[in-house]
């Protein structure tokens, strides 16, 4: 929770593909809130109300991951929507004439960015989780110790250097929020 709380506040990319990772690894604990508190919460070395704000966070996933149905797959609804923000702004960007350096660097990642959908059976919402997916593909297969093509490292780099681009703007824009109406967030 608390690497979560950090990621979201300083790199929304490093956010949802971290919130990724902790849905699969929940996933691979059967959704048992005891195994992961034996056996995850421990490597926080965190103790107090800290362990106790954990074990809830924890808790509240599965409970979202059972209510959601995402018991074998898929995302809570809060992560999609974190995504679909992201695309609105990534829409909203492509749009806006003084953004020349984003759409450059959507051009130069948009053949990648086709590539990839085709693979996948255009079966993603978005571009932005064209994208995520590569990444989070990429990342699985690492763990797995399975091999990676130049390719597939190419497109991935592409991808990594667009969202962090697009994540820097996703900032910009909070920030932009939060200092123009500081009660709501």
């Amino acid at each position: 929770m608390i690497v979560a709380r950090e990621k979201k506040e300083t790199n929304i990319v490093e956010y949802i593909l971290y919130m990724w990772q902790v849905e699969d690894l929940i996933r691979a604990y059967e959704l048992n809130i005891e195994a992961i508190k034996e056996n995850i919460i421990p490597q926080y070395n965190i103790s107090g109300d800290e362990l106790n704000e954990t074990i809830e966070w924890y808790d509240n996933l599965i409970e979202m991951l059972k209510v959601e149905q995402k018991i074998e797959k898929g995302h809570i609804q809060a992560i999609i929507n974190t995504v679909n923000d992201l695309n609105r702004l990534h829409l909203e960007l492509l749009k806006d004439t003084k953004e020349i350096a984003y759409r450059h660097i959507y051009n130069a990642t948009l053949p990648f960015i086709t590539e990839f959908d085709e693979k996948t059976g255009k079966k993603l919402s978005n571009e932005i989780e064209c994208c995520l997916t590569a990444i989070y593909s990429q990342f699985l297969l690492k763990l797995q110790g399975k091999e990676v093509s130049e390719g597939t490292a190419e497109a991935v780099k592409s991808f990594s250097n667009f969202l962090a681009f697009l994540s820097g703007k996703y900032h910009d824009e909070q920030k932009a929020e939060k200092e123009y109406d500081p009660e709501a967030n």
